[in-house]
């Protein structure tokens, strides 16, 4: 009898997972309670595959043998818990693609960086003449992907909801990068529990495989597991790991030893990401010369510390994706100029605070843009001498350009979610751009 899958919600994700169900002879079904794209229902006509929008229909999802759950559907919303009750077996899009590839694989977490770092490691193979896909939470679909052909490496980015949903997912070499305060309202507001999603990147490695992860961070120090651990610091020599000293980053790994200098990215999370995607590629046997040019080589991620325009002297850098507050930290850390600083949109119940010293030591001006500001001009007001408001991307855009003088930088690093004001992180980024373009 064929066995049916029923995959909740109609996104990157769930329609990657569900081309591919179908593909290897499930009977699919996708169920999303908002309004499916056009772009997205087509696929699942071409596929001849079930859908239904607007609503899920709990008789046709209680009867799956298997559930796909988007990473964005909590565990408490009452159909989850119904799945639960029946013991119907719920995973990620993540999980369903690991069983249909033969890849060595990369999984890459953290609460900041992730993206970049899997970026730079996907190129750093790629430059070394690799079969390579890069895929999970950067925006590509892992299942769909896998559904056209299958690779020699996979790079992924894993976000902790993407994490939660995992059973036997493993990775060859998986990374730690940091562990920092964020979607806790999904946590019960618990950093432990949030840490645990993280965590289970390496809950399945043996001892075959490899854990390279952040000497810097308490939690991470004391995470136990069966995979070869491989510290990396920017403040610690480490006998085997990487480490960064003397504007000099080294690597070591089995007795062999390579030392970079020069970087493409700037700043020192950056300096970070770099040790943590060289440190993999070395895993990988990539040869020093070609990591060390690619690291010379590589473009950062759009919206992420991304150089738009110099305009009479002024800077604007688009660094849209950093949506909490230690995203923030790093961007206004690695400015060497007086910051005009764009920030603000949904409020994650961030702890501003956290920013005090670097807003103090690098911002001039705050533009809040956002529908609610409040918490930002209460944290700062005293602190910097302008806080004013903005309604939208061009308000806050022509603000800055009054408020910065030549040499100074401007620089949109929200700290919050989007939705309040932009589709998503990509549109408030895009918007920035244009109306820097437009001055």
């Amino acid at each position: 009898m064929t066995k049916r899958i029923v995959v909740l919600g109609a996104g990157i994700s769930g329609i990657g997972a569900a081309v591919l169900a179908k593909q290897k002879g499930f009977d699919v079904f996708v169920s999303d309670k908002g309004i499916i794209s056009d772009d997205n229902k087509a696929v699942l006509l071409n596929n001849e595959i079930e859908w239904e929008e607007g609503n899920h229909t709990y008789e046709q999802i209680l009867n799956a043998d298997e559930v796909i759950k988007s990473p964005g559907i909590p565990d408490g919303v009452d159909l989850i818990q119904q799945l639960i009750a029946k013991e119907i077996p719920i995973l990620s899009e993540v999980e369903f693609a690991f069983r249909y590839t033969k890849a060595k694989i990369a999984a890459i977490t953290g609460s900041n960086g992730k993206t970049t770092t899997t970026l730079l490691l996907g190129y750093v193979l790629k430059s070394a003449g690799y079969d390579v896909l890069i895929a999970g939470n950067i925006g590509v679909g892992f299942a769909l992907s896998i559904s056209k052909r299958d690779y020699d490496y996979i790079v992924l980015e894993l976000s902790s909801f993407q994490l939660d949903g995992i059973q036997n997912f493993r990775s060859d070499v998986a990374i730690l990068l940091n562990i920092t305060p964020d979607h806790l309202d999904r946590y019960d507001y618990k950093l432990e529990k949030y840490a645990e999603s993280k965590f289970r990147i390496t809950k399945n490695q043996t001892e075959q495989d490899v854990l390279i992860y952040n000497a810097d961070d308490a939690l991470l120090n004391a995470l136990t597991t069966k995979a070869k651990k491989i510290p990396i610091s920017l403040t610690t020599k480490q006998a085997e790991g990487a480490f960064y000293n003397n504007n000099e980053i080294t690597i070591n790994l089995n007795n062999n030893t390579m030392t970079m200098q020069e970087l493409a990215l700037q700043g020192r999370h950056n300096i970070f990401n770099s040790m943590a995607a060289a440190m993999a590629a070395r895993v990988f046997e990539v040869r020093d010369t070609v990591i060390r040019q690619a690291m010379i080589d590589f473009q950062n991620v759009e919206h992420r510390l991304e150089y738009v325009l110099t305009v009479h002297g002024i800077d604007f850098i688009n660094d849209s994706k950093a949506t909490n507050v230690n995203a923030c930290w790093y961007a206004l850390e690695s400015m060497t100029k007086d910051v005009v600083w764009i920030v603000g949109g949904v409020d994650k119940g961030n702890n501003y605070a956290e920013l005090a010293n670097m807003v103090d030591e690098k911002v001039k001006a705050i533009i809040c843009l956002g529908e609610n500001n409040e918490n930002i001009i209460d944290a700062f007001t005293g602190k910097v001498d302008t806080i004013v408001q903005a309604s939208n991307m061009q308000e806050a855009v022509s603000q800055s350009y009054a408020l910065a003088n030549k040499e100074d930088v401007v620089l949109l690093s929200p700290a919050c979610a989007s939705f309040d004001l932009f589709a998503n992180y990509e549109d408030r980024g895009f918007q920035f751009k244009k109306q820097v373009r437009n001055l």
